[in-house]
């Protein structure tokens, strides 16, 4: 059949457009980033009632239940934080792309969720292109905080998707057959239940949802009731190994971390030729890596084997104290940091990492062209790492806690692979512009990683995730303990 303008689809969230059918995971993702580690261990210790109401036939009240016990007391800008910044990263995970064709392939799209509209709604219309979004309204006070209840909409479901097509039946429903939430099928000309099969051939005409570039929160996994009760069994052992292996990499030398990092669980993987020392006949270089942690310096001066001053863009001060390297601040005045940058590379090796943020999804950043500026003798890095319980990295939250996070995973690997050192006809010397060589450098590191260049920059990263440009204010030691 013809698509015409008016072609409309009405699709269920759950258990169609994403293979899981159940949200316990994403209640469990908003417990834990928007309240904290005891409300996660709550929500865990209720699931087994939650299923066992919904075993009994009392779904409706599990249901509530998980509602009230993740959102209860939080505040509703909390809440939106959480589902702009971290839950679309594991709503795009759990799409089922067959669904996905049939979907994106009508013109008016409409979703609709038994969960809190607030929680998926910025993923659906932005990443699915959905144009409507119906689901569960939260409870606010006066004060801005969630009461954990939902509001009691007389309607049904059925009755809020045909106030939305008064002239009009939709052209088709997707939904489970057994589902509360797919009472609206019956309006709809035509219905399909998952599993939906497509034509393979045309895939390379299929729209793509937009991919998530940018994501927050700490948490690498979606917590499944079994992720997140190893995840709460593993916390006591992790804190204890993350302090003993920070304390150890503050007092032993540099040459002794990859043999303490191998006794204590990690890995660093290196390939390609680095340079050698600083020497009368050898000047130093510029090590331009690109940025997954803020660990990518040490890393690269523990291959190396002697400490690189790293220049950095803006980290807690915590995080500076506790660095085995020196530090080079930059003030983000291009006149000032021009001067830092030639004095340090005129003492030695230098690390630099242009993209000025980190970005976990496999992408590089747009390079800052200042590096080309100031050098010709540039090697670049291609850093990559995997973690299997926390991220080393917050936008939201507090940077200090960034290195204790990474180091509570049992087994951090990193990669490291040293390029050649650009030929001189690759360098402004040649003639080439500052933007030009940062744009090739740029290029070759993301051939080597499997990475995609985009034009991103960091206050791109930090409107989308915390609402602001990504500067580190530093408050007093007493009110990060409050914040934490």
């Amino acid at each position: 059949m013809e698509k015409t303008q008016l072609d409309s689809v009405v699709a269920e969230l759950e258990g169609v457009l994403l293979k899981n059918s159940d949200p316990f995971s994403y209640f469990m993702l908003v417990a834990f980033e928007a309240s904290g580690l005891i409300r996660f261990a709550l929500l865990l210790m209720l699931w087994p009632v939650i299923r066992f109401l919904d075993v009994m036939g009392f779904e409706n009240v599990g249901f509530k239940l998980m509602i009230f016990v993740a959102f209860a007391g939080v505040r509703e800008s909390e809440i939106e934080s959480v589902a702009r910044a971290v839950l679309p990263k594991f709503y795009m995970d759990d799409i089922d792309m067959e669904a996905w064709k049939v979907f994106s392939s009508y013109e008016k799209r409409v979703v609709v969720t038994e969960t809190p509209r607030v929680m998926v709604e910025r993923f659906v219309k932005e990443h699915l292109r959905a144009d409507e979004v119906i689901g569960s309204e939260l409870v606010v006070n006066r004060f801005g905080f969630s009461t954990g209840f939902i509001k009691n909409d007389t309607r049904s479901i059925s009755d809020r998707v045909a106030k939305l097509f008064v002239d009009e039946t939709p052209s088709l429903g997707l939904g489970r057959p057994t589902a509360t939430g797919s009472s609206f099928m019956s309006l709809c000309k035509d219905q399909m239940h998952p599993p939906f099969i497509t034509n393979q051939e045309h895939d390379h005409q299929v729209l793509r949802p937009l991919p998530v570039i940018f994501h927050d929160g700490r948490l690498v996994k979606r917590p499944t009731p079994s992720t997140a009760l190893l995840i709460l069994l593993w916390m006591p052992f992790g804190i204890l190994l993350a302090i003993i292996r920070l304390t150890l990499g503050t007092i032993l030398p540099m040459w002794a971390f990859p043999h303490i990092s191998r006794l204590f669980g990690g890995k660093v993987i290196v390939k390609g030729k680095p340079p050698p020392p600083v020497s009368s006949s050898n000047p130093g270089v510029l090590f331009v890596c690109s940025h997954r942690t803020l660990m990518d310096p040490i890393i690269l001066s523990t291959v190396l084997g002697r400490k690189i001053p790293a220049v950095t863009y803006s980290i807690s001060r915590l995080s500076e104290m506790i660095a085995p390297i020196p530090t080079v601040r930059l003030t983000r005045v291009r006149e000032v940091d021009s001067e830092k940058i030639k004095r340090q590379l005129a003492k030695g090796d230098l690390v630099v990492c242009p993209e000025g943020t980190t970005c976990r999804e496999p992408f590089l950043l747009r390079f800052s062209a200042l590096f080309a500026e100031l050098t010709d003798r540039i090697v670049p890095v291609a850093m990559n790492y995997r973690v299997a319980f926390f991220h080393a990295t917050t936008a939201r939250g507090w940077k200090g806690l960034d290195p204790i996070f990474f180091f509570m995973n049992p087994r951090p690997i990193y990669e490291v692979t040293f390029l050649n050192q650009l030929p001189m006809e690759a360098t402004c010397s040649s003639g080439k512009s500052p933007h030009d060589v940062a744009n090739y450098v740029q290029k070759i590191l993301a051939a080597t990683l499997g990475f995609e260049c985009t034009n991103f920059t960091r206050k791109d990263k930090y409107r989308v995730l915390a609402g602001n440009d990504g500067t580190v204010s530093y408050i007093s030691f007493v009110d990060q303990i409050k914040n934490v």
